[in-house]
């Protein structure tokens, strides 16, 4: 079992570079089944995530090279309609093969997605807008069966902004007879960034970074070579690091546009904050000062944020209010939290955090991406040792975490330590 091990306390100080973001990378790679031929992607991030996907191309009949941060995926003509239930199971991002699947071929079978279990995260509105478009779908036995001569143009109104959804939608309809419209659309960067590739490709889309994309079909793609933008989430991972530690960060290779509201909320508890072409700078002084926080879709606070957010309350001057709007199992962690000595009170979708000036160090055990992340940088905050286990979630989104975070001045290490033994093997029943 892997563990990381934090001595605390002590500050982060010096500069970090971001890689691709996975957030993107994952649809970019789905993106590729839509047209046959060598599709290359670079700036792509070197984690776990990446490699399931890769994985799931090459069932359907891609043939994947990876290389640093370059994936060169052949597409075949004839593709496999198939994405197998025990790869798609372990990563959300799997269903956005559906779309260009059912798109492309006519026929896609793709088992129910995995992830991280931080809540309610329905296909309704993908299965939906498939529907819409003339798809005829299907659930058996744990998979989503879709089928359609020919997907046509409509207009479809999504009851939230999902970034999944309208990325599925919009792989979709780049093939489909006629114009779709996709209304309350997602505006995330990461949307932008497939927008982007799938027009090299030759699609036709209006409204990039709008709540509304307009999308004429046509009948043929063609395979690009595509950079990933910025990971906005480690980059904003850093930033709140930076603030909770009174440390002083400089992130280079992401735009500061990206996290408007997180670095006013930053600037608010009383950070100072620099912002340049590809990056920005933010150093803390003082003891942070008590800020609300509430997550909203882009532009709002990224809910990926959400546990550095409740990091930087638990350590701040006064009460915080932090409100989680998208996803329900969010505060799975905050027990986590509280080992480290965390005052935090939840009511539903709210956490009331009163600031303490020092963590304690503890066990504590990380509950998905984000939350192993911001519990590695509570544990910058805290007296003693913090022992952070089920660091194969942090794998799935930070790439070298452990040798940046000691880049940084972070006394941090990875360890392999063998499991405990089960207390009970031994009792018989009865």
């Amino acid at each position: 079992m892997d563990v990381i091990r934090v001595n605390g306390p002590a500050r982060l100080a010096g500069e970090v570079t971001v890689v691709g973001a996975k957030n993107s990378a994952l649809k970019l790679m789905a993106a590729a089944l839509l047209a046959s031929g060598r599709t290359e992607l670079t700036n792509v991030p070197q984690i776990t995530d990446v490699m399931i996907m890769a994985e799931v191309l090459r069932r359907l009949g891609c043939d994947v090279e990876i290389s640093g941060d370059r994936v060169v995926i052949d597409t075949p003509v004839e593709l496999s309609g198939h994405a197998d239930y025990d790869l798609v199971r372990r990563l959300r991002a799997s269903i956005n093969v559906l779309g260009p699947l059912l798109t492309r071929r006519g026929y896609a079978k793709v088992a129910h997605p995995g992830g991280d279990v931080i809540g309610t995260r329905g296909l309704d509105m993908h299965v939906a807008g498939l529907a819409r478009m003339g798809a005829r779908i299907t659930g058996e036995h744990g998979y989503v069966i879709a089928e359609a001569e020919r997907l046509h143009g409509t207009t479809i109104w999504l009851d939230f902004p999902s970034v999944g959804a309208t990325e599925n939608i919009l792989m979709a309809a780049v093939r489909a007879k006629g114009t779709t419209v996709i209304d309350n659309a997602a505006r995330e960067p990461e949307v932008v960034d497939i927008c982007a590739m799938l027009t090299a490709m030759g699609a036709k889309i209006e409204g990039a970074g709008t709540s509304t994309l307009t999308i004429h079909g046509v009948d043929e793609l063609r395979p690009v070579s595509h950079r990933t933008i910025g990971d906005r989430i480690i980059a904003g991972t850093w930033a709140f690091g930076a603030a909770m530690t009174g440390g002083d960060v400089t992130v280079h290779g992401v735009p500061a546009g990206y996290l408007d509201v997180a670095l006013d909320k930053l600037t608010t508890a009383g950070a100072q904050v620099d912002r340049f072409s590809d990056g920005f700078r933010v150093r803390m002084s003082q003891r942070p000062r008590a800020v609300d926080m509430v997550t909203l879709p882009y532009p709002g606070l990224a809910t990926d944020l959400l546990p550095m957010a409740i990091g930087l309350a638990s350590v701040a001057d006064g009460v915080s209010l932090i409100t989680e709007n998208v996803f329900d199992g969010r505060f799975m962690f905050i027990n986590e939290m509280s080992r480290l000595g965390a005052d935090i009170r939840t009511d539903g979708h709210h956490a009331v955090v009163r600031g303490r000036e020092r963590l304690s160090g503890a066990p504590v055990r990380a509950t998905d991406i984000r939350a192993g992340a911001g519990l590695v940088l509570a544990g910058l905050c805290a007296d003693g040792v913090t022992e952070v286990t089920d660091v194969a979630h942090i794998d799935r989104g930070y790439p070298d975490f452990v040798a940046q975070l000691r880049s940084l001045g972070a006394p941090v290490e990875r360890l392999t330590v063998p499991d405990e033994p089960d207390p009970f093997a031994r009792l018989s029943p009865g």
